[in-house]
């Protein structure tokens, strides 16, 4: 049973794509102009510039059409070159239609040239420059795209160095550990100038006793000396 769905949703599938396609053929078609050359008058010649004036005042694009409608056994239509257009030379058309009611279909831009295969008529202005705007399909590209915002770089992962260790050399196990300085205590505030001086007034003045009792006894064991002497 799965075989015969796939191939009525194939069938299904391409006959949408048919009529899509269809569509834009007809609308494609419909887009498009045909044009009567010279309108009531047809392709004849004019005293006056009648034809180009007629053409000024058209908008030509791609795929549209001018119809040529004249005699078949008077008169011709030749597609040729701004030269041949300008000098009215009929031997070298790059087209030429004589069947009374030609179709000429744009495919390209810029200006198209038509004279009458009859060169007496072409003189009297049977002649036409038409000019073909740009494609309608393009019409509306004409504007420039929109920017495209440049996308932004991804964000990169931004790597910071590692601190750098500090470094102290070892020390060898058997040198001495370094010795410590000991401050000195600061002066206690029962310390008085004289306490902290050696050379105070109170220590010479005992010195100096000192030495005059060791003087006075001297002078006393002499004197006790002598007495026994005597005696």
């Amino acid at each position: 049973m799965a075989i015969p769905t796939l191939t009525r949703i194939h069938e299904s599938k391409a006959s949408y794509a048919f009529e899509l396609l269809s569509l834009f053929l007809l609308i494609q078609n419909a887009c498009a102009f045909e044009f009567i050359v010279g309108g009531s008058n047809g392709w004849a010649p004019s005293g006056s510039n009648a034809l180009n004036q007629w053409a000024e005042s058209k908008r030509f694009q791609i795929d549209d059409s001018l119809v040529f409608n004249y005699a078949a056994d008077q008169d011709s239509v030749l597609y040729v070159t701004k030269d041949d257009y300008t000098n009215c030379n009929t031997a070298y058309p790059i087209m030429k239609f004589t069947d009374g009611h030609s179709v000429y279909k744009f495919n390209q831009s810029g200006p198209h040239y038509f004279i009458s295969g009859n060169e007496e008529h072409c003189h009297k202005n049977e002649k036409l420059v038409v000019v073909v705007l740009a494609d309608r399909r393009n019409k509306y590209s004409n504007s420039p795209p929109p920017l495209e915002s440049n996308p932004s770089p991804p964000p990169t992962d931004s790597y910071s160095p590692p601190p750098a260790e500090s470094y102290s050399p070892p020390t060898d196990s058997n040198s001495p550990p370094p010795v410590e300085s000991i401050p000195s205590p600061p002066p206690t505030s029962e310390q008085t100038p004289s306490d902290m001086n050696p050379t105070s007034p109170h220590k010479n003045s005992a010195a100096a006793l000192s030495s005059i009792i060791t003087f006075l006894s001297s002078i006393g064991v002499l004197l006790g000396s002598s007495l026994m002497l005597v005696l």
